[in-house]
This record gives C-alpha cells, sequence and structure tokens, in this order.
C-alpha cells in the first residue's frame, strides 16, 4: 500500500513541484493549502505530468479545527511542510501576517502529529537563516545570524521550535531543508512559478517583463561590493530542489536518520548575481530585459551561496540542471502561461 504524505502548501510553486515527485516516486500525496497565492489549476497541471491526481483539500493551517478534521479524516505517514508567506519585502511590511501564517501553521502541525502517529515532519526553510554570512560559501554549521526581515526570522523560530518540541521528547523526526533560491519550472511547462498579482520574487519578474507584461524590472542596488554591484544568490532548479524532499521523506520514514533532527543546505554551491541572471534570461530567450537601478531593497543579503556538501553525501543528493536550462524552463513556462491566455 503506498504512503501518504500530507503536502501543505501544494499548490504552490516548490510544494507542486514536490508533489509531482512524491507521485511518480509512488506515494500517495493529500495537499492542502488555502489558496492565497496560488490557484487550483494547478491541480491539472500535476495531473496531466503524473497521470494521477492528488487529493486536495482547501484549508488555512492556521484554522486548528479544520486541521484536527483533516488528521482524523486520512492517516499519514509523513508530512513536507511548505505552506507559508515567503516574500522577504513583503514581510517586512506585513510583519504580524507573517508571524501569524508562518508560526501558527507550524505549531498546529506538531501538536497533531503524535497524536495521530504521524512519525517525521521535512520543513521548508531558507537561507536566510544564515543572515549576511561572515564568508562564503556557507556550510550547515555557519552561524546562525539575526534575521534580516520577519520572513527570516520565522524561519529562524519555525526551526528552533521544532528542535524544542523535539527535544521535549515528542515522537517525531524532522529533516529541515535549508533553501538557496529556487528558480525554473517544470519541463514540461505544465507547472511553474505562478505568482498571484505583481512578482514577489525575482525570476517571474523577469520573465514577465521580457514578455511585455511589466514594462521594466527593478535591480535593488549596484552599489554592494560584489564584482557587478548587485546581489548574488545561489539559484537552484525547482525540479531539484523537489527530488530532494522525496529522498528526505524517505529517510525519515525508512529510519535511516542519524539524528532525530537533522538539517541540510540545498543549493548548488555557486553564487551568481542579479545582473548575470539577467544576462543569462537575455540570451536563452532572446529578448532584451529593460531594466533599471534603484535603490537597495531593505531585507536584503549582499552574497549568499551554499556549501551542498553535506546533502551532496549524507543524501545523495546533488543540483544537476545547469543555470541557461533552467531559465530556459522559466521562459517556456511564461510563454505557456500566454498561450493558455493565463498572463
Amino acid at each position: 500500500m503506498a504512503k501518504k504524505i500530507l503536502v501543505t502548501g501544494g499548490t504552490g510553486y516548490i510544494g507542486s513541484h514536490t508533489v509531482v515527485e512524491l507521485q511518480q516516486a509512488g506515494y500517495e500525496v493529500v495537499i492542502i493549502d488555502n489558496l492565497s497565492n496560488s490557484n487550483a489549476d494547478v491541480l491539472e497541471g500535476i495531473t496531466r505530468i503524473t497521470g494521477k491526481r492528488p487529493l486536495f483539500d482547501k484549508i488555512d493551517c492556521t484554522d486548528f479545527n479544520a486541521m484536527k478534521a483533516l488528521f482524523k479524516k486520512y492517516t499519514f505517514d509523513g508530512i513536507i511542510h511548505f505552506a507559508a508567506s515567503k516574500a522577504v519585502g513583503e514581510s517586512v511590511q506585513k510583519p504580524l501576517m507573517y508571524y501569524r501564517n508562518n508560526l501558527v501553521s507550524l505549531i498546529n502541525l506538531l501538536e497533531l502529529m503524535p497524536e495521530h502517529n504521524v512519525k517525521g515532519i521535512v520543513f521548508s526553510s531558507s537561507c536566510t537563516v544564515y543572515g549576511e554570512p561572515d564568508m562564503n560559501p556557507i556550510d550547515e554549521n555557519a552561524p546562525i545570524k539575526p534575521a534580516a526581515s520577519p520572513y527570516g526570522n520565522t524561519k529562524q523560530i519555525n526551526e528552533e521550535i521544532i528542535q524544542d518540541f523535539i527535544h521535549s521528547g515528542a515522537p517525531v523526526k524532522s529533516i529541515i531543508l535549508r533553501y538557496f533560491n529556487p528558480i525554473g519550472a517544470h519541463p514540461s511547462a505544465e507547472i511553474g512559478e505562478l505568482p498571484l498579482g505583481v512578482p514577489q520574487n525575482l525570476v517571474p519578474y523577469i520573465t514577465q517583463t521580457g514578455m511585455g507584461i511589466r514594462k521594466k524590472m527593478s535591480v535593488f542596488g549596484n552599489d554592494y561590493n560584489t564584482p557587478d554591484g548587485s546581489c548574488i544568490r545561489d539559484f537552484i532548479n525547482v525540479v531539484d530542489l523537489a527530488k530532494a524532499h522525496v529522498i528526505a521523506i524517505e529517510r525519515m520514514l525508512e529510519d535511516k536518520s542519524d539524528e532525530k533532527v537533522e538539517i541540510f543546505n540545498l543549493g548548488t554551491g555557486t553564487g551568481l548575481s542579479v545582473l548575470e541572471l539577467i544576462n543569462i534570461f537575455e540570451k536563452v530567450s532572446e529578448e532584451s530585459l529593460p531594466y533599471e537601478i534603484v535603490g537597495r531593497r531593505e531585507g536584503d543579503i549582499e552574497q549568499i551561496w551554499a556549501q551542498p556538501d553535506k546533502a551532496n553525501k549524507v543524501l545523495g543528493w546533488t543540483a544537476k540542471e545547469t543555470i541557461e536550462d533552467t531559465m530556459a524552463s522559466a521562459w517556456r513556462w511564461q510563454q505557456r502561461l500566454r498561450e493558455k491566455g493565463t498572463m
């Protein structure tokens, strides 16, 4: 009998790609999402790729009574928790919304897991927990710095909540995955990043500008201490990232974890600047991208990229897709949206 995995935020960007990989690996998936920053049409794209429609309930993870009912309705073997508000800039403007959404949703899950004998939870964390790093690349032993944004702070606090809960003796395991910067789309162009309204993330803004949906894009600062003055990030293909979640859930369910809480960085190990990414997009799309340099944005980190050796060695996972192929997949997805009249 197929193991059943709850994927919170499963109609979102990383969640939907992970659902595809889970289903292709033979898992049965139940998605919950409140659709605050995603669209239920994503379920059709998942179904076209995998040939199987995941189970879906429209639920807000902060609604404890709805979550209790969900856990009575299904028996879960494990959980992958994506559901969260996730934009750095927005979190600076709306901190209470971020603290409420991101903390309460995790607390509700952890409270229900032991009661329903759910074995493990994979938590979607972020390299933002490292703050402005002392040096790059960053491994898992790098110090946790004061967060540069409320969003980053919620990831730090959630990691501490998981650690404290399991340290208290709760019969639960966790793997915390610290993402660097996921970009791109599924090679089928059936699913990809689909923000509602103005994109908060870099690549959708690039592709929408390339499509003419946005007049021009803003590059926040060209006076950082980097080769071209723009911020540097570790951009990782979303399908590569999704595959790491399947490995993580298998590791917990098969009792292969070395510790009750394990932490892994997921990145390519290579830093790329915002301006370099724009140049790569122009190359693969053959479009000229209008942009302007504006002032720095509060909450942004100057430069950060991963040392992914632990994930490579312990999980047997590695980022494989090239940045050119990844940006090309994002552009194909944007073209597909235009064909469908979605955007």
